[in-house]
């Protein structure tokens, strides 16, 4: 394992819970570049005479889960399951928006997992339903800011490493960021 790179997708985990199967070719980090406003003056052309940082980047993962079960629609797409007897049996839509927010884990294959503490899902049922396919939910996280100040909106660790904040007991944090630790 070189830890100089980051490749491959070995689980997908929402509150500490694997989620099933990623389509294959499916995920994407989502990259956002940073945002900046550039002040141009008469006397100077050709160049801005400021650059103001609006924001940092930033990401949106993006991927299919292939793996669906009736369970599994229900937790990423809301609804309700319909059993028989103990036996669950099926899965209606929600007839509400689902809001679903929490934290994500994304465990690479090459030894690091990328922690998120806050991101809201927006999902829905796609796919073809041919015999060279399978339906998927296609999922999007829209990372948000940690409810705890000075908490990253993510960080990327050693998977053995992971910090102890990183725990339902402890609320799925990273380790604050302070002046010290901060870039300047």
């Amino acid at each position: 394992m070189n830890k100089n790179f980051m490749y491959g997708i070995g689980a997908v985990k929402y509150k500490g819970e694997k989620v099933g199967y990623i389509g294959k070719d499916s995920f994407d980090l989502g990259g956002v570049k940073p945002e900046s406003t550039e002040i141009e003056a008469e006397q100077v052309p050709g160049a801005p005479v400021l650059v103001i940082p609006n924001s940092n980047g930033k990401i949106a993962p993006k991927f299919d889960l292939i793996q669906l079960n009736f369970e599994s629609l229900q937790q990423f797409l809301g609804g309700a399951i319909h059993k028989q007897g103990d036996k669950v049996t099926g899965w209606a839509a929600p007839v509400a928006a689902l809001v679903m927010e929490g934290p994500w884990e994304l465990e690479l294959v090459s030894g690091q997992s990328v922690l998120i503490p806050n991101a809201t899902l927006l999902s829905d049922l796609g796919g073809k339903l041919t015999l060279k396919e399978t339906a998927k939910i296609e999922v999007e996280l829209k990372v948000s800011a940690a409810a705890v100040a000075d908490i990253p909106p993510y960080g990327v660790f050693e998977t053995a490493s992971l910090p102890a904040e990183w725990s339902e007991a402890k609320g799925w944090l990273l380790p604050k960021q302070t002046d010290t630790t901060a870039a300047g």
